[in-house]
């Protein structure tokens, strides 16, 4: 595991901390190919620097977001409400973390891409990758 993740897993209180861990694990496993970091303050895999997948704590929980999980049709998810093309869904419980749904996302977020590596360069509009 990425010391850095690692890191933000222990800062978790129990409960949560497994949730973080058992994602981090899963996420590692099947997209083996990311780049991780922290990026604000949070975990984040990266396909060809693009940010794919992370998860940060909120007051419900732990939010698992896939920037471009809202073209995923997945019931699971539930799309974000700005611009971008994001969904997500909160774990109170490392229970709630079904290992099949999140490799079927994760095989997802490889072919359904937005490109939010050069929203800056394209003045907020997202382009689709994948």
């Amino acid at each position: 595991m990425h010391p850095d993740i690692e890191a933000f897993n222990k800062a978790q209180n129990e409960e949560d901390r497994k949730i973080c861990e058992s994602l981090s694990s899963m996420i590692d496993k099947y997209l083996a190919e990311a780049e991780i970091k922290i990026w604000h303050r949070h975990p984040v895999w990266f396909l060809d620097e693009n940010p794919t997948v992370g998860y940060s704590r909120l007051k419900a929980g732990i939010r698992l977001m896939f920037w471009s999980g809202a073209d995923f049709e997945e019931e699971g998810l539930k799309p974000g409400t700005g611009k971008f093309r994001d969904a997500s869904i909160i774990y109170t419980s490392v229970e709630e973390v079904i290992e099949k749904d999140l490799k079927r996302w994760l095989k997802k977020s490889k072919l359904i891409q937005w490109d939010y590596k050069n929203i800056y360069k394209t003045k907020g509009k997202l382009n689709r990758l994948k």
